[in-house]
């Protein structure tokens, strides 16, 4: 079949495009793990749930310019978990909340959730370490190294905690030199 329409891509040729662009797409949004990387088992939402502040981050578009970011999770009646996360965007000097929906992967007693905060794609999170007994703080990644975040229920740890974390995260293959420490000043208004 020739393209009648010099000039323009045919219509075999736009529906491979499009084709390959959904691939792409839905392999961008990989709910798995990072290889080597195991989610904490056993895991408790009840303890897990409630706010949580950023203390560090890996670089992404999404958070960029963002200071004094938090996230709470809810879990819901149908078995999922509400998640608001909020931030201050000290360009506009305004807060800026998004609110998304996560699902177990597999058992909601191991922490590996895909989250969602635009419509039916999802994206990875899981919690690779975690203070077991008191749930102060956590290491979490996405679908790759390349989302990592340190966070606690606290807006500082102690130094020899984060100490701890950073060789924790480091053991993991996670880019600690590349972390952004997360300014936590601001009371939330």
């Amino acid at each position: 079949m020739s393209n009648r329409f010099p000039g323009l891509p045919s219509v075999g040729n736009r529906l491979g495009a499009m084709l390959l662009i959904c691939l792409f797409a839905l392999s961008a949004c990989s709910t798995a793990p990072p290889g080597g990387m195991t989610p904490v088992t056993p895991f408790d939402l009840t303890r897990y749930e409630g706010k949580w502040y950023e203390l560090a981050r890996l670089d992404h578009s999404f958070e960029r310019g963002l200071s004094d970011v938090s996230a709470t999770y809810r879990a819901q009646p149908d078995g999922s978990v509400e998640v608001i996360n909020r931030g201050y965007d000290t360009r506009r000097n305004e807060w800026r909340q998004a609110v998304g929906r996560a699902l177990f992967i597999a058992q909601p007693n191991q922490a590996s959730l895909k989250v969602s905060f635009f419509g039916p794609f999802y994206g990875g999170y899981h919690i690779v370490a975690l203070d077991e007994q008191d749930y102060r703080w956590a290491l979490v990644v996405g679908p790759s190294r390349d989302y990592f975040w340190i966070l606690s229920r606290e807006k500082a740890l102690p130094a020899t905690v984060i100490e701890h974390l950073l060789v924790r995260a480091k053991g993991l293959g996670l880019a600690v030199d590349q972390l952004i420490w997360v300014a936590q000043h601001k009371n939330e208004g």
